[in-house]
């Protein structure tokens, strides 16, 4: 289980991340542009993936990690169940969607494949 506390602290870890009001979320950018999104009320959070990143989340539990319902979905927003989910599995996802926006300068700090 991840709380709402627990991933905004992630999601402010990344270099140069903000955390704003998206209507009623509050979203986590880079260069103004959203990686995340967090529904304090529904405890889920939305992430901004690459298609073939969310086609491999979602293949764990799609009970747990589904996309986003219509056009959304379609270009990778997908939902994480924060109550159901491992931190190690939001914390992966995270550095995908951060490296998904992020300037090619800042995304070398998280990347799992350093010096690899």
């Amino acid at each position: 289980m991840v709380t709402v506390e627990t991933f905004r602290s992630f999601c402010l870890s990344f270099p140069e991340t903000v955390d704003l009001p998206h209507f009623d979320l509050v979203s986590f950018r880079i260069n103004k542009k959203i990686f995340a999104t967090i529904s304090i009320e529904k405890n889920r959070a939305m992430l901004k993936l690459s298609l073939t990143d969310q086609s491999v989340f979602c293949c764990f539990d799609k009970n747990i990690i589904y996309p986003v319902a219509g056009a959304w979905g379609k270009k990778g927003c997908t939902y994480f169940e924060l109550k159901k989910i491992k931190t190690t599995m939001v914390k992966d996802a995270l550095t995908q969607a951060y490296s998904n926006v992020a300037p090619k300068s800042l995304r070398h700090d998280h990347n799992p494949n350093n010096g690899k």
